[in-house]
C-alpha cells in the first residue's frame, strides 16, 4: 500500500518516519544520559558530605555528567569572592539546566505535531478517493478503497510516531525536573562550603 500510494502520501510518511526515528534516538540517548547523571549526582553528594573542599574538587573532576559537580567546578577557583559566588552559581545553573533539558522538547513537538501531519495525509487520501469516484463515475469499493487505505496508513503512522514521544516526554520531564531541583537544593551547600573555605 505504501509503494502504491501517491507522492504526497509518500512524502507525509517519510516525514513521519523521520520524526519517529529522531524521537527513538532521543529516547535512548536521554535514558542513558539521565541514568549516568543521577548516578554521578549521588556520588558527588556523598563526596560533599564526607570530604573537604579540595577533595570534593578532585571527585568532581571525574564526574562530568553531574550538574552539581559542574556547578562546583565552575565556582571553585580560589580567586572567587563571596560577593560574586552567588552570581557565578546562578549562571552555571542556567547552563546545566539547558543541558539537562536538551532534546526533551523535540519529543513534545513530535507528540503534538505528528498526529496533524498524519491527519493531513488522511485528508489527502480521502480527496484522492473522491477524485477517483469522480473520474470513474462510480462509488464502488474498488474505486474508493485505495484512497481510504492511504488515509488510514498516514493516520496510523502519525499515531505510531506520536504515542511513544508523548509517553517519553512525560517520563523525562519528571526526571529532568527532579535533577534540576536536586541541583538547586545542593547549591546552597556549595555556597556555604566555599564561603567557609574563604573565611
Amino acid at each position: 500500500m505504501v509503494l502504491e500510494a501517491s507522492l504526497v502520501v509518500k512524502l507525509v510518511l517519510l516525514l513521519l518516519l523521520g520524526f519517529s526515528v529522531f524521537s527513538w534516538a532521543i529516547i535512548i540517548y536521554k535514558y542513558r544520559f539521565m541514568a549516568r547523571l543521577e548516578k554521578q549526582n549521588e556520588l558527588f553528594l556523598r563526596a560533599m558530605a564526607n570530604g573537604d573542599a579540595r577533595g570534593i574538587l578532585a571527585q568532581a573532576r571525574h564526574l562530568e555528567a553531574s550538574p552539581i559537580a559542574s556547578v562546583y567546578k565552575s565556582v571553585f577557583p580560589e580567586s572567587v569572592s563571596a560577593g560574586r559566588l552567588r552570581r557565578a552559581i546562578d549562571r552555571q545553573e542556567v547552563t546545566e539546566t539547558e543541558k539537562i533539558e536538551k532534546y526533551v522538547h523535540f519529543l513534545a513537538t513530535t507528540g503534538s505535531t505528528t498526529p496533524f501531519i498524519g491527519l493531513f495525509g488522511t485528508v489527502w487520501g480521502i480527496m484522492t478517493a473522491f477524485r477517483g469516484m469522480g473520474l470513474q463515475g462510480s462509488a464502488s469499493l474498488a474505486v474508493v478503497a485505495p484512497g481510504i487505505a492511504e488515509a488510514l496508513i498516514t493516520t496510523a503512522f502519525g499515531l505510531v510516531a506520536a504515542i511513544p514521544a508523548v509517553i517519553a516526554y512525560n517520563y523525562y520531564l519528571g526526571r529532568t525536573r527532579r535533577a534540576i531541583q536536586q541541583m538547586e537544593s545542593a547549591t546552597p551547600e556549595i555556597e556555604a562550603l566555599l564561603t567557609g573555605k574563604e573565611r
